[in-house]
């Protein structure tokens, strides 16, 4: 089936819940706090759950999603407990991730064993190259214990847990010593791959969405990365390379995916041209999709989306008198993951040009010092 790149939207009233405990690791500071990103994708008459702890900082982020004039949910849920959604059986839902907890919420075994399946990165491989798509060199193991001729592997390489979350857990190793070191961070039976590193100045993050009639293509970002570990997003990309994940997406649409999802991308620069190598699917909302659709909905044709920390724990301490985004110079800065404030980080997206996001940047760095 062809890819749709326009297909209609139901206007559904919906209920968000973006809590990401179900597929973190609820130890890692500030986790619970990320349900509030879904804030900016809200519509005033959907509803959305959001960690009681935020809720002091509710009538902060209205009043700054109201001043640069971003449509936001009126009704809030103080609890991310996903037994809610049984309270709310009318509501469209809007999950952050669709694994085992939340299809016992809202059946359905379909999306859930889709998303099941290609969140695991050794699958990913597997279908890759069963697809043929241009994929880095990868060994897949079902545990440490089958690993054997690490002297032959590529290196230096990546060491990943077949299942992980924002670079949680990769090591880079250079020769088969860091190998053997960053093994004994592992259980036994964990599943794990090993992955030649490329040498790539640009990743890119390719979002698409799901709908029942087929899929869209919404936005290609550049990931702006600190070592593997992701930062942020840029848009526009400098190249916009599709055909390198598309039978992947019509696969798992195929096979019952629905809703947003994403690959990330790396482009290799080559004597004969660029190569475009995915390397893994994200089957969820990821880091990149809050801040494109709030940009999207803003039309903001250029930003970029970073993490920053600070002294502050409160939003009403953080000045943004003339920095704020102004709809008529369709430049400034938005809040999105507003509930990391808590522990003293903010999600942000800078809009303007590569001069205005500069100087943005640097003068909120001032203001958060």
């Amino acid at each position: 089936m062809p890819v749709r790149h326009s297909l209609e939207r139901t206007h559904d009233r919906r209920i968000f819940n973006h809590d990401i405990l179900s597929c973190t690791h609820e130890d890692v500071a500030g986790n619970h706090l990320y349900s509030g990103r879904a804030l900016g994708l809200t519509d005033p008459d959907d509803f959305i759950q959001i960690h009681p702890f935020l809720k002091r900082e509710w009538n902060t982020i209205t009043g700054h999603y109201d001043r640069v004039g971003l449509p936001h949910s009126k009704n809030v849920i103080w609890d991310t407990s996903l037994g809610r959604l049984s309270d709310y059986p009318d509501l469209t839902e809007s999950l952050f991730f669709f694994g085992p907890s939340e299809n016992r919420a809202r059946p359905r075994r379909a999306l859930e064993r889709v998303v099941s399946h290609i969140n695991d990165k050794n699958n990913f491989i597997a279908l890759a190259s069963h697809l043929r798509l241009d994929v880095p060199n990868t060994l897949c193991f079902h545990g440490k214990q089958w690993f054997a001729g690490i002297e032959h592997f590529p290196y230096p390489c990546y060491l990943k847990p077949s299942v992980s979350v924002a670079g949680k857990g990769i090591h880079r190793c250079e020769n088969p010593s860091n190998l053997i070191k960053a093994l004994a961070y592992f259980d036994e039976d964990m599943p794990l791959q090993v992955q030649e590193e490329i040498h790539a100045d640009i990743f890119l993050n390719l979002q698409y969405e799901a709908f029942d009639a087929g899929i869209e293509r919404l936005l290609v970002t550049e990931q702006v990365l600190q070592g593997f570990t992701h930062q942020g997003n840029r848009y526009p990309a400098r190249c916009e390379p599709w055909g390198a994940v598309e039978p992947m997406a019509q696969w798992l649409w195929q096979h019952g995916m629905r809703g947003v999802f994403a690959f990330d991308v790396a482009v290799v620069e080559e004597i004969d041209g660029l190569r475009f190598m995915p390397i893994e699917c994200n089957p969820r909302y990821n880091g990149a999709s809050y801040p494109s659709e709030v940009a999207r909905r803003m039309q903001i044709p250029q930003w970029i989306a970073k993490e920053f920390n600070g002294h502050y724990d409160k939003l009403a301490d953080i000045d943004l008198n003339g920095i704020e985004f102004n709809s008529e110079t369709r430049s400034g800065i938005i809040l999105v993951n507003w509930g990391t404030i808590l522990i003293g980080k903010l999600g942000v997206l800078i809009a303007g040009t590569l001069m205005q996001q500069k100087q943005l940047e640097a003068e909120l760095l001032a203001r958060l010092q």
